[in-house]
Formats: C-alpha cells, structure tokens, sequence
C-alpha cells in the first residue's frame, strides 16, 4: 500500500539534546509526532474537527523504535512518514528519521480510531479515502 513519503523537516535544538549532546531518544517521538499530525493535515483532515464533529480521535496503540545513529546539536533531519496498512479502525505506519539520506531512527506506528469514551471507533468513510489516496503518489 505504500506511496511516496510525506516528508518533515526538522532541525535539532539544543534543547532537544542530553548531556552527552546528542538528541535525547524520547525526543524522536515528538518529531514523528510532529510529522504525522502535519502528513494528516496535509491531507486535509482537520482532526479537532473530526473530534468535535464525529467524536473520533487517533491514538498511537503501538510504536516500535529502532535508534541506528545519533542526531547532534544542529543538525537538519527529515521525518519520512509512509502509509504501511489501512483499515476501517487501523492505520499502519512507517516513520525514519534521517540527516542528509542516512536512516538514524527507524519506526513504524500503529494509530487506532477511538471514541470520545476511548472505544474503539470505525473511521469515517471520507476520512479512509483520504489516508488511501496518499498511496497514489
């Protein structure tokens, strides 16, 4: 299912950083966080909406995380996000973050669709057709 990467950039803050100066590892979920709310919103999904008006919201159920190399101080990355599966209630992802096209963060994502009470929800119809057509790319 997979189509071209929504790409991110990302530029490493000193704040972002340990002791050790390089970017401590919590911090590479903020940015394929960052990355997967700007990959959705480009695809034009407004999910405050999409909670407001149909009651559904994303959750990460599962991240799988591989650290390959550090990122320092400075540094410019990019968060490559790809759809990896879709379905009524799933989605599949797979996010890396590399510096000048060397992998140094490997994940893949499972978001589910949840309701306001935190069930289990079906996603909506347009809202599916959307995340499917990034795979057109």
């Amino acid at each position: 299912m997979s189509g071209a990467p929504h790409r991110f950039p990302v530029r490493v803050y000193y704040e972002d950083t340990d002791l050790a100066g390089i970017v401590y590892y919590a911090n590479y979920l903020r940015f394929i966080e960052r990355a997967r709310t700007e990959w959705v919103r480009g695809l034009g999904i407004d999910q405050s909406r999409l909670k407001a008006e149909q009651g559904v919201v994303f959750a990460v159920r599962r991240v799988e995380a591989d650290y390959l190399l550090p990122a320092r101080f400075d540094d410019e990355l990019t968060v490559e996000t790809t759809l990896e599966t879709l379905s009524g209630a799933r989605i599949e992802l797979i996010q890396d973050v590399t510096r000048d096209g060397t992998r140094l963060f490997a994940s893949r994502v499972t978001l589910v669709a949840l309701r306001a009470d935190g069930r289990p929800a079906r996603m909506p119809a347009d809202i599916r057709q959307a995340l499917a057509a990034d795979t057109s790319h």
